[in-house]
């Protein structure tokens, strides 16, 4: 059964058509409103509307918000990401105003442009009160969501809100189309990790060339240091990562460190490093950090999409994380086993995570210790790691190409009663 097939499946039993679809009488084009509101998304949204492209055999045109990829993709946003792209609730709070307004000011924009479809992003802070706004305005075009919110995680709640204004959901994860039908969330379809486009890239990646640039001892176990890729996560982590270090160092255990530090959180890292006795290498560029995946024995990362890059590069992992006060107080809306999507993936937790205060140096060495040494908690995580791939593959085509048949089923067929 094609994905296609799979999400009309996945649709309710419908009694017609609500209002139009497809493209508008007297119109000879396709068009797709879409809005990202970060930059990851922003890169889905690139390869989502370059597939569309490929499969409208008429003409397309976008619009809505998006950051680069998009717009080398076609789009003219109507204000730059980076006006609303901000993450957690310190972060978003001194710029709610501006945000709203940016909110309005899209809506207004989908309402004129009159499209065939809406593919709201991520972001749900910023998305989905967009999605809302739309589908009291237009409530005879087809919304469709990219990227599930974690409802598996906190506020299960969200799942059967979203239902009056998202009429699908393309998952990222290939437990979230259960996790929906459970908690009475909208139709929901696995279209595939991106990340899974990059397997056969990442087999042949040769790690040749970083081992001869930092002139690494090949007789030496290699570690892979992520402290995350927000300044925030950085200033809380590389505190017990670097004492964690210390502490292997003192319990004879040396490894390589490397860490891949993103230009933006590049200084942070260097100041918090320059404590450490541990000297790592820092490496940039989407290459050298899969090549050290490939090299590492084991790593010590940030919890986040990184433990599923790990996960696919076959790479032992120790996960820790600390939040800010604010979100650390909501942490008992937590309903999750776990917070390592490689863990959830595999449903069951196979990677140790270290959260808040559990976030010790005590702790992280001695998790690592055991990922160092042929030991069987190792030798556990390389059993795993092998069984994370069949369960993200798809049968033939990428996630962009997946998800492009859905939106053009909708843009082409209009809504479905829900």
């Amino acid at each position: 059964m094609s994905l296609t097939d799979r999400a009309a499946a996945a649709r309710p039993a419908t009694s017609g058509r609500i209002g139009k679809g497809g493209p508008a009488a007297g119109r000879d084009d396709l068009r797709i409103f879409l809005v990202a509101g970060e930059h990851s998304g922003d890169a889905l949204g690139g390869k989502l509307m370059s597939a569309l492209s490929a499969q409208c055999k008429g003409r397309i045109h976008y619009l809505g918000v998006g950051g680069e990829d998009m717009e080398r993709a076609g789009l003219a946003s109507q204000f730059p990401l980076s006006d609303v792209a901000v993450m957690g609730p310190l972060s978003i709070l001194p710029r709610l105003p501006r945000i709203m307004a940016r909110v309005y000011r899209t809506v207004d924009a989908a309402v004129a442009a009159e499209p065939d479809a809406v593919v709201i992003i991520d972001a749900p802070e910023f998305t989905h009160p967009i999605a809302k706004r739309i589908r009291k305005r237009l409530p005879f075009v087809p919304i469709i969501d990219y990227v599930s919110p974690s409802v598996w995680a906190w506020r299960p709640g969200r799942a059967r809100k979203m239902r009056p204004y998202v009429d699908h959901v393309l998952a990222l994860l290939p437990f979230e189309p259960a996790v929906h039908q459970r908690l009475g969330g909208p139709p929901c379809t696995y279209v595939g990790h991106p990340l899974i486009e990059r397997l056969d890239w990442l087999h042949d990646l040769d790690a040749a060339p970083l081992i001869e640039r930092l002139k690494l001892d090949p007789g030496r176990l290699v570690l892979v240091v992520l402290p995350g890729s927000r300044a925030s996560e950085v200033t809380r982590l590389m505190g017990p990562f670097g004492e964690a270090l210390e502490l292997l160092h003192a319990r004879r255990i040396r490894p390589q460190v490397i860490i891949p530090v993103v230009p933006h959180v590049r200084a942070f890292i260097e100041r918090h490093m320059q404590s450490w006795t541990v000297k790592p290498h820092l490496i940039e560029g989407e290459e050298d950090k899969f090549r050290a995946f490939k090299l590492a024995h084991a790593a010590l990362a940030a919890s986040g999409t990184v433990t599923l890059q790990l996960a696919l590069a076959g790479t032992p992992m120790v996960v820790a994380y600390k939040v800010d006060a604010v979100a650390a107080r909501l942490r008992f809306l937590l309903n999750v086993p776990s917070v390592v999507l490689a863990n959830l993936v595999l449903e069951e937790n196979v990677f140790p995570e270290f959260l808040q205060e559990e976030c010790t140096p005590q702790n992280l060495a001695s998790a690592l210790e055991q990922l160092l040494r042929d030991t069987p908690e190792r030798r556990a995580q390389l059993a795993a790691l092998a069984r994370i791939p069949p369960k993200m593959l798809l049968d033939g085509g990428t996630p962009s190409d997946f998800a492009a048949e859905i939106v053009l089923d909708y843009a082409a067929h209009g809504r479905r009663q829900m």
